[in-house]
């Protein structure tokens, strides 16, 4: 019962490289370096997903268009308003940076793993999962920067440079193009060895949080995040995380959906991906307290996957209990 309470592996690993960020930051020759070793995981991460994800089981879902859009409307559209809608209500519970980090987090695509791991274990429609989440990591290479440079110009911080752009491409759609072109050669062996992406997956992950906070701490970074304000950060993320939920939910049984597609929608539309924001945040935000603008994102993923897992369970007693197999929690993404 207490091991329900308790952070995971993946959580504690994360709480202790903020701490190691704080306590002892990279700077210098020792930061250049960690940044050139974090762009090398994070491009072998997207690689290994581009030779992981099956066309077939992306062919079998791509037909559900009406699903799709749906899901694309939440990530893309309906997060978004929310951040800017809400900005007059839960700005002042946080600072101005922080906000950035939220309408940043509001921009953000789907995460793909733990979709598809809570839909199956709710008993959704799992191949629609893949496709609408996979369709969200690949359209928010492009839909997250320009949402980034709008959020960049209303804060009258310049907007989104092509050569930022070029950057997350290079950085991740190039690999993972390459990775499925790829997949008919070493598709087999990385299906073989899926722990491996898991693996790359956080650790990427840890190594951008790594030098993103580390940079941030050398700034100043928690003279500036009190704990009130740390507690508005959490009270912010609750809130939008709520609202996309009941969205998703009433949305998808508004407009007719099964019990199976709702729950794809629901997985699908209201969940922001760690891997790929914070990738970009540091593409996106370079010159800006990077650290900032990823706490949002750090929190909200935490409590999105806690809330979901949960969500998942008591959608999966609508019919026959879960088997023992599937597992307490989510891959990090």
């Amino acid at each position: 019962m207490l091991r329900r309470f308790l952070p995971d592996r993946f959580t504690c690993a994360l709480l202790l490289t903020v701490l190691l960020s704080s306590v002892l930051p990279c700077r210098g020759a020792w930061a250049t370096a960690f940044g050139w070793l974090t762009d090398g995981a994070i491009m072998l991460l997207f690689f290994l997903h581009g030779a992981k994800l099956s066309r077939q089981a992306v062919l079998a879902g791509v037909t559900h268009w009406r699903l799709h859009l749906v899901v694309l409307g939440s990530t893309f559209v309906l997060f978004p308003l929310m951040g800017w809608a809400l900005r007059p209500l839960l700005a002042p519970l946080v600072t101005p940076s922080l906000y950035l980090g939220v309408l940043f987090l509001c921009t953000l695509p789907s995460t793909v793993q733990s979709s598809i791991a809570f839909t199956s274990i709710a008993r959704g429609n799992v191949s629609a999962a893949v496709c609408a989440a996979s369709a969200s990591s690949l359209l928010g290479i492009f839909i997250t920067p320009l949402w980034a440079g709008l959020l960049l110009e209303s804060g009258g911080s310049g907007g989104m440079s092509w050569h930022a752009l070029g950057e997350i491409v290079s950085l991740l759609l190039v690999p993972f193009v390459a990775g499925q072109v790829a997949q008919r050669w070493i598709g087999g062996w990385v299906q073989r060895h899926r722990p491996l992406v898991g693996v790359v997956d956080q650790g990427s992950i840890l190594l951008v949080v790594y030098t993103a906070f580390s940079a941030s701490v050398l700034e100043g970074l928690w003279k500036q995040v009190p704990l009130p304000v740390l507690g508005g950060v959490v009270l912010v993320c609750v809130v939008l995380l709520a609202l996309a939920l009941l969205s998703t939910t009433q949305g998808a049984r508004a407009l007719g959906f099964g019990k199976e597609d709702e729950i794809t929608i629901v997985f699908c539309g209201s969940k922001k991906s760690l891997a790929s924001g914070v990738p970009m945040a540091k593409v996106l935000f370079a010159g800006h307290p990077v650290g900032m603008i990823v706490l949002p994102l750090m929190l909200f993923h935490q409590i999105q996957l806690m809330v979901c897992a949960v969500l998942a369970r008591r959608y999966a007693r609508r019919g026959e209990a879960i088997s023992p197999d599937e597992g307490d929690t989510a891959p990090a993404d």
